[in-house]
């Protein structure tokens, strides 16, 4: 898919096979859809005095070679109350206008949707835009050796066009870069777990770091992580025939000797639980259990494709967890590489055991913030359901960060809370803390588990475990919060 930009545009004067313009509800044209109108004698406004179609949002209309209008169609989409158009609204609406557009006949499209939005947040709704475009044009067949029987579209062209002048090149740019960065997280999410492996992921990475003279890598194998004492890391994936992997990826995008800022990503490839054996019910979907890690390896692509001018590091904690003959067992105690010991009270909670000897690690790149990206706990999609991430951090101002950078990107996350009280709950009688704390309050004690390795760095925890996939007919990862992390990134680079 290609994309432009085209400033100060008359809708009417557009060569192309269509245009995209909205309509307020109670028949209020927007800027666009009146130099339609007045091009067309008032072909618009004819059209609505019908009454079928009223300007209720996401409803959509195609018109045929109005005259005066240089474009085939002409698409209106209802967008609701003027006064409620926002990001979320604006990306349903250039959703329902690919919906509709990419089962027709249509190569190249216009689109003044983000013409309406208000000035402060429009680079933000150029970006979105071009997002939206890309997520709903998204397919992955890969592994089907009949592809769908339904017909591949045709649209291969798309400008966000505006009614009045602005310059809008770098936002248009960094929406594609982040639509990239979420197609890759997306194809390694949905591949599957005899496919995606820890090895493939290092390959990936490798392809990432070869593309780019900015970008360096280092994979550490079991014998480095033996011999670096992460013993943690260890404990989940010697039950695996799959070796474990420590992918660190720096990508060299600011000056040097600027702290970097740091992405963990839980790359749990596979999870059958271990000895504590998940049910047999959708297991099919812990191959998902790595989109940590995908969200990480996409974000990274991101930065290269918009030479984002800071420094940035990924680092991916790459396992199986398989119930093997030499997996651990409910009640082992291990040593992790900070020299904590853990006593693994469920096998089943073995992302906080990886990450925590990764998020050691890290600690020897003096980062200017560390942030991890995990699909960690059931529990947070019973706190927040599946439209939210969880966010749990040691720094406000990193939460404020992040908090913002979501609701800028239209991928929000939402902070609970992190107290000494919930730390109580891991206490062991045999170990300096368990890797689980009981039911009560699951995302918050795996946070804190998490917060006892980071005490060294402003740091913050995503669980992605609601928002990372989607089950049922439309089972897929969704690239989150890969659009989140870039945004964030994108405010740093700024600052």
């Amino acid at each position: 898919m290609n994309y432009h930009f085209d400033s100060s545009a008359n809708a009417a004067e557009l060569h192309t096979d269509c245009v995209v313009v909205g309509v307020y509800k109670h028949a209020k044209l927007s800027a666009a859809a009146a130099q339609i109108d007045a091009a067309s004698a008032g072909a618009i406004s004819q059209h609505l005095d019908f009454g079928d179609f009223t300007g209720d949002k996401n409803r959509t209309s195609m018109l045929y070679n109005l005259p005066g209008v240089t474009a085939k169609r002409v698409l209106l989409i209802g967008m609701g109350e003027k006064d409620k158009l926002t990001l979320e609204t604006l990306t349903l609406m250039t959703q329902a206008a690919v919906n509709l557009l990419k089962t027709a006949k249509v190569n190249n499209a216009v689109s003044f949707l983000t013409d309406e939005i208000a000035s402060e947040y429009i680079e933000a709704a150029v970006r979105q835009s071009v997002i939206a475009v890309a997520d709903t044009l998204y397919t992955f067949d890969t592994y089907k050796s009949k592809k769908d029987d339904a017909p591949r579209t045709t649209l291969e062209s798309w400008t966000v066009a505006h009614t009045i002048a602005g310059e809008f090149t770098n936002p248009l740019l960094q929406g594609n870069a982040i639509a990239e960065g979420m197609r890759v997280s997306r194809d390694l999410a949905n591949s599957p777990g005899n496919v995606c492996t820890p090895t493939y992921l290092a390959d990936i990475a490798q392809e990432l770091a070869n593309s780019s003279n900015k970008v360096d890598i280092n994979i550490l194998e079991e014998a480095d992580m033996e011999a670096l004492g992460m013993g943690s890391f260890l404990s989940v994936s010697k039950g695996s025939a799959e070796d474990g992997k420590m992918i660190i990826l720096q990508y060299h995008g600011g000056n040097s000797g600027d702290a970097p800022f740091v992405l963990v990503g839980k790359g749990i490839t596979f999870d059958t639980g271990g000895i504590s054996l998940k049910p047999g019910n959708a297991m099919d979907e812990m191959k998902f259990d790595m989109s940590g890690a995908a969200s990480v390896i996409g974000t990274l692509t991101a930065c290269v494709a918009m030479q984002l001018p800071m420094n940035v590091i990924g680092v991916i904690a790459a396992a199986e967890n398989m119930p093997g003959s030499k997996a651990s067992k409910p009640g082992d105690i291990v040593t992790s590489m900070s020299g904590k010991t853990i006593e693994i009270l469920n096998t089943d909670a073995e992302g906080r055991l990886v990450l925590c000897d990764a998020l050691t690690y890290v600690e020897r790149f003096n980062p200017v913030a560390v942030v991890d990206i995990a699909t960690l706990t059931g529990a947070c999609i019973t706190a927040l359901g599946y439209h939210i991430c969880g966010l749990l951090s040691n720094n406000e101002a990193l939460a404020d960060e992040v908090l913002a950078a979501g609701k800028q990107a239209n991928d929000e996350a939402w902070r609970l809370p992190m107290g000494e009280k919930y730390h109580d709950q891991l206490k062991s009688n045999f170990a300096d803390l368990a890797n689980i704390g009981g039911p009560p309050g699951g995302t918050i004690t795996a946070a804190c588990f998490l917060s006892r390795f980071t005490e060294s760095y402003p740091w913050a925890h995503l669980d992605i475990a609601g928002t990372a996939w989607k089950s049922g007919a439309a089972k897929g990862a969704t690239g989150r919060p890969v659009p989140l992390l870039c945004q964030l990134l994108i405010n740093r680079a700024k600052a």
